[in-house]
């Protein structure tokens, strides 16, 4: 049985999302864990480091935890993300089977399991994960607050 204890796996996603911050990245981050509360993959915006456009925090996370388990079903998996997942990361869930996607902030400009849309809505997918928002959506939305305002001083 997964472990319920969602604001400790959401303090791991901040943990990671601290260190994109310290990268000068958008500070989001993402785990992956399994039934059992381990945790399979991490993962932290690198996209300007990579120069990659799809090196978001869910999706390196997703890549470390298929690693691990050295298969790409996650189906047992639950994500922990410090925001709302945009539609190219919902897709990413869908695709590897994760049960649950927990995530803190809502994200209004580009949240696709709630804000901005509902990725999850089509009536033909193979797979629905469950969703859950605002798990220490104050501390999740200050950091990338708080990174956009220093952003904004230089």
């Amino acid at each position: 049985m997964i472990r319920e204890d969602h604001e400790y796996f959401m303090e791991l996603a901040l943990h990671e999302a601290r260190r994109a911050y310290d990268l000068g990245e958008v500070p989001i981050g993402a785990v992956v864990i399994d039934k059992e509360g381990q945790v399979l993959g991490r993962g932290y915006n690198l996209r300007e480091w990579r120069g990659d456009p799809t090196a978001h925090a869910e999706m390196l996370a997703i890549q470390a935890a298929a690693a691990k388990r050295k298969h790409w079903r996650l189906h047992d998996c639950r994500l922990y993300v410090t925001i709302e997942p945009c539609m190219m990361c919902a897709g990413a869930i869908q695709l590897s089977r994760i049960s649950h996607v927990v995530y803190g902030a809502e994200n209004p400009k580009g949240g696709a399991l709630r804000s901005s849309g509902h990725a999850y809505a089509f009536e033909r997918l193979n797979h629905y994960p469950v969703v859950t928002g605002g798990i220490l959506a104050q501390q999740c939305g200050n950091i990338i607050q708080d990174f956009f305002r220093e952003k904004r001083l230089r």
